[in-house]
């Protein structure tokens, strides 16, 4: 009997890494999630189409590992349960690599990484980002985000405000209803170009915290899903060679986005 049960379990396993490989296979369709809100590294344009580094790395990545990728938009504070759900097979979305959401997700390797920065209005009288000099001082954040998450770390004599997407505190720091705003300096720098973040400039960058801003943004899959995430490393490795990486990094930054 016991003989008998270890020969069905390893049919069972032979017939799942058969499966796995099959899922894999050349042509396969791979959907990804992404916010579409989080411009210049995913937003979802008016006539409906996805830009931005994080869409153009993920065409890079399948196009890479011969697989059809189809992309679906998802608010950010769903994005993990709708990878779980099986909405989409990974999230590629500038999600950064903590151990809170490892718990989760799996992650790949990371495919760039950039500090948090503080902005505020440009006759804004903070000389610092000091936590003293932000006490009592209004901080406008994306909910759901490490940088909601370093603010209450850091900025404890703050008050925070959350938004569901970043272009809500853009528009709010615009119109003078909060006094500074936390977010990956890439995306603060873009918008401080745009005719719209004209209200405002760069305080200062902030420094990393390992434990809140992780290693890096990284592309999530769904736990044990080892297969699809071996097969996005090699991709990233890839494109990291051959100079596909850096011709899409020189579309959106003046520097290496990939960080040490």
């Amino acid at each position: 009997m016991r003989i008998a049960t270890r020969l069905l379990a390893a049919a069972s396993l032979a017939a799942l890494s058969l499966f796995a490989g099959n899922a894999l296979a050349e042509g396969e369709k791979v959907i990804i999630g992404t916010e579409g809100a989080y411009p210049p590294f995913n937003n979802l344009e008016s006539d409906g189409t996805l830009t931005g580094f994080d869409i153009d790395i993920a065409k890079a990545l399948c196009d890479e590992m011969k697989v059809t990728c189809e992309f679906v938009t998802q608010d950010w504070d769903g994005i993990i349960p709708a990878l779980q759900a099986k909405k989409f097979d990974a999230i590629i979305a500038s999600m950064s690599i903590t151990d809170e959401r490892k718990q989760k997700v799996d992650f790949t390797d990371k495919y760039y990484n950039t500090p948090p920065a503080i902005v505020v209005p440009k006759d804004s009288p903070l000389k610092d980002a000091s936590e003293e000099s932000l006490a009592g001082k209004t901080i406008g954040v994306q909910s759901g985000t490490t940088h909601a998450n370093y603010v209450e770390a850091h900025m404890k004599k703050s008050e925070p405000k959350l938004y569901p997407t970043a272009d809500e505190y853009k528009l709010d720091i615009a119109n003078g209803r909060v006094d500074a705003v936390v977010d990956d300096i890439v995306v603060l720098s873009q918008w401080l170009k745009t005719t719209d973040g004209a209200c405002c400039k760069l305080l200062a960058p902030l420094p990393i915290d390992i434990k809140i801003n992780g290693q890096g943004a990284g592309i999530a899959i769904r736990k044990g899903d080892d297969a699809l995430r071996e097969k996005f490393n090699a991709a990233i490795k890839a494109i990291r060679a051959n100079g596909k990486y850096e011709e899409i990094n020189k579309k959106y930054f003046d520097f290496d986005v990939y960080g040490g």
